[in-house]
């Protein structure tokens, strides 16, 4: 049985399609499957990582919100 699929819209200024184009061109593969991939990166990062690729974190947690995540990769 064929998943289901969802296709969203995304809005972005004409400078950032210019680049998001050459990237996926460079990579062989479509702006769709691109984007798709970032969405799923995204959302199987826990939710710190996704507050700070959001930068929803005040100037204060930064410091020690980027210890801890860079004593993870250690």
């Amino acid at each position: 049985m064929a998943s289901k699929r969802a296709i969203l819209r995304i809005q972005m200024d004409q400078q950032i399609k210019g680049r998001l184009g050459k990237f996926c061109e460079k990579r062989g593969m479509t702006q769709v499957a691109m984007m798709s991939r970032i969405a799923n990166w995204f959302l199987a990062q826990d939710e710190t990582v996704q507050a700070l690729v959001l930068g929803s974190l005040s100037e204060d947690s930064m410091g020690p919100v980027a210890r801890k995540l860079l004593e993870r990769l250690v």
